[in-house]
């Protein structure tokens, strides 16, 4: 940490230190305020990931909320940026959950938090694109929640995304809806950002990712063709209407899933009401409020069952040779 000066700032300790990026808290010294510093680790960054560092801050600086983590300035640091953040005494999701076994009631205090932060997200037009644990911070003692990382996120309503090596690919693997694998000839739009909420969920509650391969292409295939065991099957302690809709939220295809955040936060306030005057879930049908404000038309392929059914069939023969290869190699 000795090699980390930042003029104007004392660095006080590690929190973050990731293939990418270097989290420290320190305080600024003009004001002695506690703040978190987030660094890029390369110290000859590329173009695309010094843009990457600073679309975090433009999108950000934007969204005054509560919800999301507010970025106070980006400052210039040797060949880079260094990011300054608010310091509430936030830790990551994952880290809350894995410390010990939570109950219903608290994940649904969680999960209605994300949810309002989706919300400001859906209004401000912006696809977040990497949702997941470790991007929801969380105050163990206020359980006030945030969301943080915006470096991929953007501002169209619809991107289209390009068939790229698993390798590359914008966002974390384990959480990417279908459509952006760039394999599923589909826009991405704000219902991408549902499907990775479902994988959160689904975690969460389970301790464990639907979906799980040391084999990138086969952990594509996945996301694009497999289905996973519910929730309610892992974990039979989850009402099974909370199983489906996270179910619902990790749809295959976007036509599927929820179509509005309202339509989302009224079914798991609902199970919250429940929760509190009966203390228990039972089930209801879900998304009967879930009615999008927005136009979009569908990219669903209507009539073309067989062909698809042969394209998935032929998808599954190549991962599976792929993987058989990769095994005897």
């Amino acid at each position: 940490m000795a090699t980390v000066n930042i003029a104007g700032y004392d660095l006080c300790e590690q929190l973050y230190n990731g293939s990418r990026t270097l989290v420290y808290r320190g305080y600024r010294e003009i004001d002695q305020k506690y703040v978190v510093i987030k660094l890029l680790k390369n110290p000859n960054p590329t173009f695309r990931e010094l843009v990457q560092f600073r679309n975090q801050y433009a999108i950000a600086k934007n969204l005054h909320s509560p919800l999301i983590i507010k970025v106070y300035s980006l400052e210039p640091y040797q060949s880079s940026y260094a990011l300054i953040m608010e310091d509430f005494g936030g830790i990551s999701l994952k880290d809350y959950f894995i410390r010990s076994e939570k109950s219903l009631q608290e994940f649904l205090q969680v999960a209605i938090a994300i949810t309002n932060s989706l919300e400001v997200l859906y209004q401000h037009h912006i696809i977040h694109k990497d949702i997941k644990p470790s991007n929801i911070l969380i105050n163990p003692e206020t359980k006030q929640v945030k969301l943080i990382d915006f470096s991929l996120a953007s501002l169209l309503p619809r991107e289209t995304q390009t068939l790229l090596n698993p390798h590359v690919l914008e966002g974390t693997l384990a959480y990417i809806s279908p459509e952006q694998t760039g394999r599923m000839n589909r826009g991405i739009d704000y219902r991408s950002d549902f499907y990775s909420l479902g994988v959160t969920f689904y975690e969460l509650l389970t301790g464990k990712l639907p979906f799980s391969s040391d084999d990138l292409m086969e952990l594509v295939h996945c996301h694009i063709a497999k289905t996973a065991f519910t929730v309610h099957e892992i974990n039979s302690q989850v009402p099974t209407v909370i199983s489906d809709i996270i179910s619902k939220l990790m749809a295959k295809n976007a036509e599927d899933r929820y179509q509005s955040i309202l339509g989302l936060k009224y079914d798991l306030e609902k199970c919250w009401e429940q929760l509190q005057e009966t203390g228990k879930i039972i089930d209801f049908p879900i998304a009967q409020r879930d009615v999008s404000d927005r136009f979009i038309i569908p990219e669903k392929l209507y009539g073309r069952e067989i062909e698809v059914k042969t394209l998935l069939q032929a998808f599954t023969r190549a991962g599976k040779t792929h993987h058989d290869f990769i095994q005897q190699h």
